[in-house]
């Protein structure tokens, strides 16, 4: 599947589910190690991922010295974001450059979500769309930066009211950029009671123009909640990627690894060929139904040879092999051609 052209092709109605464009959001779980970040590439390809998405920045560009933390410090004991950032900022140009050609030798799509100017020049050259995180739903100048490199934005709406986000969403259409918006909850964990995966389909309805995603933090389990979210219309999926969810840090544990990927697809899959097309009609399958649990107009009783029939002629009992009871009342008043013995399927041969 192409991102791009899902992104700029304008939504249409559903009639039929599709396996949605799922990234895999490794963010910073390479912890600096390129080896490290290869076998997340490895691994999301694996596991049927359409993109692996870093995030490049430097600590000093991103928070002050004295940004408190906002995620669960029993997981993540870091109490500041400077510092939890700083850990984790050592990939620069170079290394995502490295990391792009290593994607187009694997096959799967690279992206990596900028959080400052600088990064994003050079991911320009990297990659057809630009990330842009919840938190910086509010950045306008940010937001129009990324904008006049003139592809396609994805702007995930966490913590954001709906005014907020319409107002993004003006600055976006503003410069013309073709949008794709993913609902998300900025808890890290999400409890899957706290998904609020309802507002998916509230921002179908209110922003139909653009493509509807999600981004997920909710833990993995079974994967239901990513099921459930493309159901309700999410045509873009986002979930935090580790090759190790047991390692300490706060993008591990909330973490799908390639293994839920696949669960993932192999279930949503399934759920498909019980969807089936969005519309109307007798299938193949049900043909035997068609012709042997349906009814046809039968004689009630003996009718002899020039009668006129009327309605004490007639009953209605399966199979479906003769006059179908919807011409009951055509049926009426009409002669027999010759005799009928009762019980027979009535046939338009035996009517005149």
């Amino acid at each position: 599947m192409n991102l791009v052209e899902l992104i700029a092709g304008h939504p249409s109605p559903v009639t039929r589910f599709e396996s949605p464009y799922v990234i895999a959001e490794a963010g910073v779980n390479h912890e600096g190690s390129m080896d490290i970040a290869k076998r997340l590439i490895d691994e999301a390809a694996r596991g049927g991922a359409d993109a692996i998405k870093f995030q490049t920045y430097k600590a000093g560009t991103l928070a002050s010295k004295h940004s408190p933390a906002y995620w669960d410090t029993s997981k993540e004991p870091t109490l500041s974001q400077y510092e939890l950032f700083k850990k984790h900022d050592s990939f620069w140009k170079n290394e995502f450059e490295a990391l792009k050609k290593y994607c187009d030798e694997v096959g799967i799509a690279f992206m990596s979500t900028p959080f400052d100017v600088e990064s994003a020049h050079f991911l320009n050259d990297l990659m057809d769309v630009f990330k842009i995180s919840s938190s910086d739903i509010t950045n306008r100048p940010f937001i129009e930066i990324l904008c006049d490199f003139g592809k396609p934005i994805i702007l995930s709406t966490g913590a954001s009211s709906l005014a907020e986000i319409a107002e993004a969403v003006s600055w976006i259409e503003t410069k013309g950029n073709p949008l794709a918006l993913l609902h998300c909850i900025l808890n890290y964990p999400t409890e899957d009671r706290n998904a609020a995966l309802g507002m998916i389909p509230a921002l179908i309805r209110h922003f139909p123009q653009h493509v509807i995603g999600y981004s997920d933090h909710t833990l993995p389990k079974d994967m239901k909640v990513l099921e459930v979210a493309t159901l309700l219309g999410a045509r873009i999926l986002e979930k935090h990627f580790s090759h190790d969810k047991t390692l300490p840090g706060n993008d591990h544990y909330h973490a799908m690894d390639y293994k839920d990927l696949q669960l993932f697809r192999a279930n949503f899959e399934r759920t498909m060929s019980m969807i089936g097309e969005m519309k109307i009609e007798a299938l193949e399958s049900e043909e035997p139904a068609r012709r042997n649990a349906r009814r046809s107009l039968v004689a009630n009783r003996d009718i002899p040879a020039g009668k006129i029939i009327d309605k004490d002629d007639l009953t209605w009992k399966r199979p479906a092999g003769g006059i179908s009871p919807r011409h009951y009342y055509e049926v009426l008043g009409m002669v027999a051609r010759k005799a009928i013995e009762e019980d027979t399927v009535l046939q338009w041969s035996h009517l005149e």
